[in-house]
């Protein structure tokens, strides 16, 4: 939610690959919408690892994972994620496939 009271619309999200993240907290830490914050679960190396706490704040601006040392996160708007899938499509059709 905005400051002032007023619901956001989500213009992106964060995908996490839990797996890789040794806390560092650098994304959590630059993320300029403050829409990151470790989890309370463990991956398998022992660490808390970033999760999307408020989605309607995430622009999909990708520092998070600009920050990363690991590769354990990134983000995308959510047009560019609409781009990808429509590309996919086409090429599936062109293929003589349908996408899955």
């Amino acid at each position: 939610m905005a400051a002032n009271g007023t619901s956001r619309k989500a213009r992106g999200t964060v995908f996490v690959r839990p797996e890789l993240c040794k806390g560092c907290d650098y994304c959590i830490e630059f993320c300029p919408t403050d829409c990151l914050e470790f989890s309370p679960n463990f991956n398998a190396k022992g660490y808390h690892y970033p999760v999307l706490a408020r989605p309607e704040d995430c622009t999909g601006c990708g520092l998070c994972g600009l920050y990363c040392p690991d590769f354990a996160i990134f983000g995308m708007r959510f047009e560019e994620i609409e781009a990808m899938r429509e590309r996919i499509r086409v090429q599936a059709q062109n293929e003589g496939g349908t996408p899955k």
